[in-house]
């Protein structure tokens, strides 16, 4: 077995999860970065309008998606690069609620997933003064240019999922979480329980 997953990242139209205009994913085999994906996503119906305070933190806006597939119709992409990975995300529950939100607005049942969280694995085995993304994607060494493209975003958290399993010298994210006396979480099809808002 080896260092395998795929770490993602939503952006939001507006403050309910179930609206995603956006997302990157990274694959990752054996430690290192083999595939990414990025595009841009039309909320479900009824949660599509754009607040001023999302589009001020992603700069994404409400012409740049028009014209794209709803999120329901996008999913089996997501489904289909995501595979069989495990998730990794940076604050999942934020990451996995959005799946599960908008599937559930869109009448349909988010898939399991068992699922690593960058932000739970930061606190455990970083000391820094905050554990949101550029805290724990600079002290990892990871390029994190613009915070909030999700392709960026993405690539980052997964940088930060390698250099904690490297540390703790773990060989998949199984043994990581072994290794720190937790188990690996799974999202039992539904929202999972937030650590707190740290993006």
């Amino acid at each position: 077995m080896a260092l395998d997953f795929t770490a993602i990242d939503f952006e939001t139209a507006n403050g309910f999860w179930g609206s995603p205009c956006a997302i990157g994913m990274t694959r990752v085999r054996d430690g290192r970065v083999v595939a990414e994906e990025t595009f841009l996503i039309r909320p479900p119906e009824g949660h599509d309008h754009f607040d001023p305070r999302n589009i001020a933190i992603h700069g994404i806006h409400p012409h740049e998606v028009a014209g794209v597939p709803r999120f329901q119709e996008l999913f089996p992409r997501i489904r289909d690069f995501i595979g069989d990975d495990v998730v990794a995300a940076h604050n999942a529950a934020f990451d996995l609620g959005v799946i599960e939100a908008a599937l559930r607005i869109s009448g349909q049942q988010a898939p399991l997933y068992r699922y690593a969280c960058t932000v739970v694995l930061s606190r455990r085995c970083y000391s820094l003064p905050s554990n949101s993304l550029p805290f724990a994607a600079q002290y990892a060494r990871v390029p994190l240019v613009h915070h909030h493209d999700p392709a960026e975003d993405a690539r980052a958290c997964a940088g930060i999922l390698v250099d904690i399993a490297r540390r703790q010298g773990a060989g998949t994210v199984q043994e990581l979480y072994e290794g720190l006396g937790m188990s690996l979480p799974v999202n039992a099809g539904k929202a999972v329980r937030s650590p707190g808002p740290i993006r």
